[in-house]
């Protein structure tokens, strides 16, 4: 008699990845020989000192870069094969961007930031609307459609960018220094805002931050340094850290 196997497939695969840029004749080790299994709902903080290779890693599951050797699969898809029009395609329909600078266009309304993803997805006007408004409503920002980033506050203009990442549901969200430019009480607001957004919609969420604090809202934590993943806490363990 076969016994059944209940193993989860991860979402994300990331198998011996190396990143190497070069700078003249110097070679700068980004990531030297990375693997880990990230999967579908887990929230995953990436932890590490600036140069760490943290950011790389993102950049690099997120199809921004290619590994100089190495596989990285979401689902069965290989993102590291997938030319720059295919995995501008894949990102557009199946990942959503969270970043410390906010990244949102000035001479737009947030309403016309928050619903920008669902053009590249094909999503006509009045729809996009209504979907950028009910998201807008999930972030606190009911009433504010019409403001311009500069009328709006870090807070409010980062709840603008979170909205923006969420709206249309993809899979997969990317948060590079989330709060990095906010105080502390807006940090929690911000934080909490998220980890419940991808918790309903049962999204997959990779932070990458310096920030420890940040770290406590993960499942989580891998702890990168010099390139290399030194440390991988799940939630249990990090409970027995704080006790």
């Amino acid at each position: 008699m076969k016994q059944e196997t209940t193993e989860r497939k991860p979402l994300i695969r990331v198998e011996h990845v190396r990143k190497v840029y070069r700078m003249g004749e110097e070679k700068v080790v980004a990531l030297d020989d990375v693997s880990l299994s990230i999967y579908k709902g887990e929230i995953v903080c990436f932890l590490g000192t600036s140069g760490s290779g943290k950011s790389t890693f993102l950049n690099m599951v997120a199809g921004l870069e290619k590994p100089t050797r190495g596989e990285i699969y979401i689902g069965e898809i290989p993102i590291h094969k997938l030319d720059e029009e295919k995995v501008t395609l894949f990102r557009q329909k199946n990942i959503g961007f969270i970043f410390q600078a906010y990244h949102l266009m000035p001479m737009l309304t947030a309403l016309e930031n928050v619903s920008m993803p669902l053009i590249f997805r094909g999503v006509e006007k009045k729809e996009r609307e209504k979907q950028a408004r009910e998201m807008m409503k999930a972030v606190g920002l009911e009433g504010y459609e019409k403001r311009k980033p500069t009328q709006m506050s870090g807070g409010q203009q980062q709840r603008v960018g979170i909205a923006r990442a969420l709206v249309g549901t993809p899979k997969i969200i990317f948060a590079d220094e989330p709060t990095g430019n906010l105080d502390t009480n807006t940090t929690r607001e911000v934080m909490t805002l998220i980890v419940d957004q991808v918790k309903k919609n049962g999204q997959t969420l990779i932070l990458v931050t310096h920030d420890r604090t940040i770290a406590d809202y993960a499942d989580k934590v891998v702890t990168i340094q010099d390139g290399n993943i030194i440390r991988v806490e799940e939630k249990e363990e990090l409970k027995e850290d704080q006790r």
